[in-house]
């Protein structure tokens, strides 16, 4: 009898399996946010830490952590930010009457249920941030596609940091999308085949008996997935994962999803517009934690130095690429934030970037609407901000 009411009792996993992995799940949260401050305080910064936190499983959480972590990501010093973009910028400039067209177009990149003013304002600091960017470097030519990324940074780090942001984004990561021609584009997507005929001859020699080519994956690319995906959260974790990343990663990624997807490729008949209107729709209930650490195993598996001699691709000069190992190395010499804000104030210097940093439980959304109507906020929150500012693991692991 006894053994019977052990065996009905059980331990408190057996009652409770669900409880069980919520805890877990609550554990490895916590765990994960103490790592991450720990990186963020080290002298210099533990860079490598950040960037293993935003690949690894779930990603960087929270949108508050996004805009703690991704300036470290880019090298990018939160105490030294330009002034906000403004409306002068557009002025005579080339690129803004389609920026302006495309920024009036991506109303569905806006969270649903915003009201109507509110995008309105947003879709206003889009078209200064974008064309910000692109007169401060004449060099990059705008492309349809780069505001379905700037969109991105500006809904979660607002005008000041996403232009930041968007600027280093696009000298380094995004840079050869952004030359005159396609010719770089178009030698960026010619690495995903070399990846799919050394992991599925099968799947490779049906698409290229179909032509079906890559510009399936172009928009994929280009927008790292954001004009493809419906879902924020989707694109969000996507953008972790990028940003930590050699910048070929989203060609990696595309590779897994379409290797995912290779049955429903070989059931499709073998023609071009069969196969190209299949991989063109991304499912938008992908297994994206499984597919990144797909994309991960053949980014280790096939250098891309390797595909590079594979396709002939080696000709080709790619500032993305050629830049990427001078890009990591100046990242690794980063000062934590209260080192810098400590500098700041012996500089001098307004305290105003520091209204950048979020406080606790402010939504971006609301404070992006606001900056659109007020130019400054009051001492009382900018007191509150640098208080929320001071991390330390306690508040960190009560917060979430």
């Amino acid at each position: 009898m006894s053994g019977v009411q052990r065996r009905r009792g059980g331990g408190p996993a057996e009652r409770h399996p669900a409880g069980r992995r919520g805890e877990l799940l609550g554990s490895k949260r916590k765990y994960k946010l103490l790592l991450i401050h720990q990186a963020l305080t080290s002298d210099p910064v533990a860079v490598e830490a950040l960037r293993a936190a935003a690949v690894s499983e779930g990603g960087l959480l929270t949108d508050e952590i996004r805009r703690k972590v991704w300036p470290k990501l880019l090298s990018v010093n939160v105490y030294r930010l330009p002034p906000k973009p403004g409306r002068a910028v557009r002025q005579d400039h080339k690129d803004y009457t389609q920026v302006q067209l495309d920024v009036r177009r991506s109303t569905r990149r806006f969270p649903p249920g915003m009201r109507a003013e509110q995008r309105q304002v947003l879709q206003e600091q889009l078209i200064n941030l974008i064309v910000h960017v692109l007169r401060a470097h004449p060099e990059l030519h705008y492309y349809q596609g780069y505001h379905d990324i700037a969109v991105t940074l500006l809904l979660v780090a607002g005008e000041r940091m996403g232009s930041a942001l968007l600027e280093k984004l696009s000298t380094h990561h995004l840079r050869d999308f952004m030359d005159p021609t396609m010719d770089s584009t178009k030698h960026i997507l010619n690495y995903l085949m070399p990846l799919l005929q050394r992991e599925s001859a099968r799947l490779y020699d049906f698409m290229l008996r179909a032509e079906v080519g890559t510009i399936f994956a172009l928009s994929w690319l280009i927008t790292w997935y954001g004009h493809v995906l419906s879902n924020f959260q989707h694109i969000l974790r996507l953008y972790d994962f990028f940003l930590a990343s050699h910048p070929l990663m989203p060609v990696y990624f595309a590779a897994a999803i379409v290797l995912h997807r290779e049955e429903e490729v070989l059931a499709c008949d073998c023609d071009m517009p069969s196969i190209h209107q299949l991989l063109s729709q991304i499912p938008q209930d992908l297994p994206y934690e499984r597919l990144i650490s797909q994309a991960l195993r053949l980014f280790q598996r096939h250098p891309h130095a390797e595909l590079a001699q594979q396709a002939a691709l080696q000709h080709h000069k790619s500032l993305s690429i050629g830049s990427f190992t001078a890009f990591q190395l100046a990242a690794s010499h980063q000062r934590p934030d209260a080192v810098l804000r400590r500098q700041q104030q012996q500089d001098g210097m307004d305290d105003g970037a520091s209204a950048l940093l979020p406080m606790a439980g402010r939504s971006p959304l609301v404070k992006a609407a606001v900056w659109g109507i007020s130019a400054t906020l009051g001492a009382a929150a900018l007191a509150v901000t640098q208080t929320a500012l001071e991390w330390a693991p306690e508040f960190l692991l009560q917060l979430f």
